[in-house]
């Protein structure tokens, strides 16, 4: 089994920026992937940024250029870097992990942002 425990949501202006973290542990051999969905209220969860194995990242196109998927391997930890934050930003972030085919989830972080 793999435990995910995110942090770092919260309350930001437009323009403004957070850090989230998620914290992976338990079982972390054959980790595939590791990233970030969000689900906004009446919105089906969505891909935000994935990092593989490799190091490859990719994007969702409407964060592009603002949000940065990064990983830690001492601390295994992955980090999603949220810049030029917009209130269409504003949903539930999802730490995801990939690992021998199965996904797991962490429990969310709300992230608000007020215009």
């Amino acid at each position: 089994q793999v435990q995910l425990a995110e942090s770092g949501g919260g309350l930001v202006q437009a323009g403004g920026s957070l850090r989230l973290s998620c914290a992976v542990s338990g079982s972390i051999f054959g980790i595939n992937a590791m990233g970030w969905y969000r689900q906004a209220p009446g919105k089906e969860r969505e891909l935000v940024a994935r990092i593989f194995s490799a190091g490859v990242t990719n994007y969702a196109d409407s964060v592009k250029g603002r949000f940065t998927i990064s990983r830690d391997n001492a601390k295994n930890t992955v980090y999603l870097q949220m810049n030029s934050l917009k209130p269409e930003d504003t949903a539930v972030y999802y730490c995801n992990v990939i690992r021998l085919g199965r996904d797991f989830w962490g429990q969310g972080t709300q992230v608000t942002v007020s215009s």
